[in-house]
């Protein structure tokens, strides 16, 4: 009979997890201790004292050692038992130290039980001095040591990373325990939020705000919702696609600069660059422009990557990346002509021309669609991935830019661009429509071109209401962070900066 490995192996991990309580459950009574204590506090950390004590001496750190203790708590991820002696790797958030256990110090009694009762896993304080072993290496030597909290469940076997990018997703706190690399990548993404909200509201002055994150109706952006529903308002709800329409309406109150940073929702398909829910910041401000936010994003990318990377140049995927240079700005169609040398702008201004270009690529396209509709479809397919270097697209067609002014001298366009770096999009821009009788006309032809009969329903009759009242000229723009922490960090995929990515369930 053929023994199942799952199950083999499901085995194997109970029995080792059966041992585990047993110890767990001898060791309180012999020491008469609760199962899981929360008295240990520790005065310090691991960078700390590696911050502190790291270019010391050995002669130095012993005398030193006589007259400063540390305590430090941490997660045991290497034993080495040597006799009398013993050596164990500490790892906390942000670091890792050799700790020396000697039973001469700890007592016979007390360096036993470490022997018996502790393993890998487990998170444990000890308290003792600083010092550097012979092949320089700094540690710290044990003069006390307290179970504070014991793994059940054995790690995974391969301790220099999860190799099931699967199981990475599904246990991140494994993928994060045990993988310096992970834990970097999500220590880097803090700092890029929080340099980003103070760069806005310090350096910009820009104030922040919160809005809704379940809507009436599915407003913001021309996206799949996600539906739910509201039993005591007995009411049908959306969760967000975008801030959009409540930061403008800020915007018509009287705030002149503002800016959230958040959390949008989209019920489409899943891809390296796309997430059910993702992380964006959008910002809004009054008496400007398209090309006043271009310059103001290409500034935040710059001084982020300053700040971040200490250095204006990335590798990204092996491509060279950057950011002290002049972000280039081309036209939508004059990209797809840089692009597609074999092209020429006759192929691309009519419907007809348009339409047999789209078939010669292979791409889907509605024969009866607009010419603007077309030219992105051509866009999207031809030219994005090419666009390696930071690069501004302007000259987006009026059908697809809905919330979008259009263009003074070209009405066929509107005032909007798009960033793209490293082959996919990074942020999106305009400048506002604020004309509350063309938005309505764009709000009613975008639901009939979705072919969407009670569009009444989905559109924001309160935020035409708000235009009424007056929307100064405006810009407003929306970074995806996801994206942007892929880029600084190298990263191929967007579930590797999520920290707990969509997975379909396992049953």
């Amino acid at each position: 009979m053929k023994i199942n490995k799952d199950c083999e192996i499901k085995n194997v991990s109970s029995k080792l997890m059966d041992i585990r309580k047993k110890k767990l459950y001898e060791f309180s009574q012999k020491r008469k201790l609760q199962y899981y204590p929360n008295n240990f506090v520790p005065n310090t950390n691991i960078v700390k004292l590696r911050s502190r004590y790291e270019a010391s001496g050995r002669e130095d750190l012993n005398t030193i050692s006589q007259v400063e203790k540390h305590s430090i708590a941490g997660r045991i991820i290497l034993r080495r038992i040597m006799g009398r002696s013993s050596f164990i790797t500490l790892r906390d958030e942000q670091g890792k130290i050799q700790v020396y256990l000697n039973s001469k110090i700890l007592g016979q009694d007390n360096y036993e039980d470490f022997k018996k009762y502790y393993d890998i896993g487990d998170i444990i304080g000890v308290i003792g001095f600083i010092f550097k072993t012979k092949t320089k290496e700094l540690s710290l030597y044990a003069h006390k040591i307290e179970l504070v909290t014991k793994s059940i469940r054995p790690l995974p076997e391969k301790f220099h990373g999860l190799n099931s990018l699967e199981l990475k997703y599904r246990k991140r706190y494994l993928d994060l325990m045990i993988n310096e690399d992970t834990r970097k990548v999500f220590q880097t993404r803090s700092e890029i939020i929080k340099f980003i909200r103070y760069y806005f509201s310090n350096n910009l002055g820009f104030t922040e705000v919160e809005t809704p994150m379940m809507h009436n109706i599915p407003g913001g952006a021309t996206a799949n919702p996600f539906k739910t529903y509201h039993n005591s308002l007995d009411m049908p709800l959306f969760l967000r696609i975008a801030p959009e329409l409540f930061l403008k309406k800020l915007v018509v109150g009287g705030f002149e600069k503002v800016f959230e940073i958040n959390r949008n929702f989209r019920n489409e398909g899943l891809s390296s660059h796309h997430n059910p829910e993702f992380t964006t910041i959008e910002f809004y401000q009054a008496y400007s422009n398209f090309k006043d936010l271009m310059c103001l994003t290409e500034n935040l990318l710059r001084n982020l990557c300053q700040h971040i990377m200490k250095t204006t140049q990335i590798n990204y995927r092996g491509f060279e990346i950057d950011f002290s240079l002049p972000f280039q700005k081309i036209d939508m169609v004059q990209s797809i002509l840089q692009y597609s040398p074999s092209l020429c702008l006759k192929d691309l201004i009519t419907v007809e021309n348009a339409v047999k270009v789209a078939i010669d690529l292979e791409i889907d396209i509605d024969p009866d669609s607009s010419i603007g509709i077309i030219q992105s479809k051509i866009f999207e397919n031809v030219v994005e991935k090419k666009l390696i270097h930071p690069t501004f697209i302007t000259g987006y067609p009026t059908e697809i830019s809905p919330l979008a002014r259009p263009n003074n001298l070209n009405p066929l366009v509107t005032d909007r661009f798009e960033l793209f770096i490293a082959g996919f999009e990074i942020a999106n821009g305009f400048s506002e429509l604020n004309d509350p009788s063309v938005q309505r006309e764009n709000f009613v032809q975008q639901f009939h071109d979705k072919n969407i009969s009670d569009y009444q329903q989905h559109i924001d009759f309160e935020y035409i209401e708000a235009l009424e009242y007056g929307l100064p000229p405006t810009a407003g723009e929306g970074i995806g962070l996801d994206r942007l922490v892929m880029l600084l960090t190298n990263q191929e995929s967007i579930k590797d900066v999520i920290l707990f990515p969509q997975m379909r369930r396992v049953l």
